[in-house]
């Protein structure tokens, strides 16, 4: 790999395209000197290009046919449209003309196209969607949150496995603690599916440190918490709604209390302190066999700039390289 990273990005993927996705790729292009390719449908694409100043910066546009929605089988979705912008960005990736896909499109579909395209590590049977989600506790990486609904014990495992590695490599966390989120801390509490997967993680060789629960969650005792999707994505959403919630409840308390501009600062600091996704720009999907990015689909031109800041992170440190030389050799382990 030269030098120079390149970063596609679906153009068409998220609410606000292909507006915020241009936009935002002009900021990275001027602030990271990444090389952008903008896939979508050519004629908006560029029209919304031609409306920034782009003399310098290293942006081209990747023509693709239409886009994969919310509300599409993923599947199904791939089959039908093969030329779709999520699927042709990752193909860039797939064919090393980019070193990441970006997309804040149909998650479903980003994860799909990921997988048929670039393939999983070896040893993960599926992949997931992970990261920082609590506030208080920024570091702490919660994994799955919601591609797996119904999972088996050496998926959490997995979850944990590349969790690590993507602790220890982009937050400089050394030796993480992992922990299993259940209903108590003591070992005989869960289901049958965290307690085989406690069992798998305590001959992992991993820093295991036991069941974590909710509560704990906040305080950051566990820098690596892994959980099926369905817990996740309700835990993820909860966190967000709390966020949003506590926002409304100071406006309404504070609105004569306070400056306006006062007010408003307040708000937009407690927004962006419970939704640390967000905050960085997305995150990795988790057990692919490349750097492909997923966000939720509101988001803005920033949001756009600090992902290609997050792709830049994982290609640099060699993150896919680390996940493929520590799932393998984890796994192996703890099915002695």
């Amino acid at each position: 790999m030269s030098d120079q990273i390149t970063v596609a990005i679906d153009a068409m993927g998220g609410d606000n395209a292909p507006s915020a996705p241009v936009e935002g790729a002009v900021l990275a292009a001027r602030n990271t000197q990444t090389r952008i390719l903008l896939v979508g449908d050519k004629d908006p694409v560029e029209a919304e290009l031609n409306k920034h100043d782009t003399e310098g910066l290293q942006i081209s546009v990747i023509g693709s046919e239409g886009k994969i929605e919310d509300s599409e089988a993923p599947a199904l979705a791939l089959r039908q449209k093969p030329r779709s912008s999520v699927l042709v960005a990752t193909g860039l990736v797939k064919a090393g003309t980019a070193d990441a896909v970006i997309s804040m499109g149909s998650t479903g579909g980003s994860m799909a196209a990921a997988v048929v395209i670039l393939g999983t590590i070896k040893g993960i049977e599926r992949p997931a969607i992970g990261g920082p989600i609590v506030g208080s506790a920024p570091n702490q990486t919660i994994l799955d949150l919601g591609s797996n609904i119904d999972c088996k014990p050496t998926q959490l495992l997995g979850f944990g496995i590349l969790g690590s590695v993507f602790s220890k490599v982009l937050l400089n966390i050394n030796d993480p603690k992992i922990g299993v989120l259940s209903v108590g801390s003591e070992q005989s509490k869960g289901n049958a599916l965290t307690k085989e997967a406690s069992s798998l993680f305590s001959k992992s060789g991993l820093n295991f440190i036991g069941n974590v629960e909710g509560n704990d969650l906040v305080k950051g005792i566990a820098d690596v918490v892994v959980c099926d999707g369905f817990v996740g994505n309700v835990l993820l959403k909860l966190v967000e709604g709390i966020g949003t919630e506590l926002g409304l409840q100071l406006q309404a308390a504070l609105s004569d209390k306070m400056p306006p501009e006062d007010l408003k600062k307040l708000v937009q600091e407690l927004h962006s302190k419970n939704n640390v996704v967000d905050s960085r720009g997305g995150g990795p999907v988790f057990g692919v066999n490349g750097v492909s990015i997923v966000g939720h689909g509101s988001a803005s031109p920033a949001t756009f700039d600090r992902s290609v800041s997050l792709a830049r992170m994982c290609i640099e440190t060699r993150l896919i390289e680390e996940m493929n030389e520590q799932v393998p050799r984890v796994m192996a382990l703890a099915s002695d």
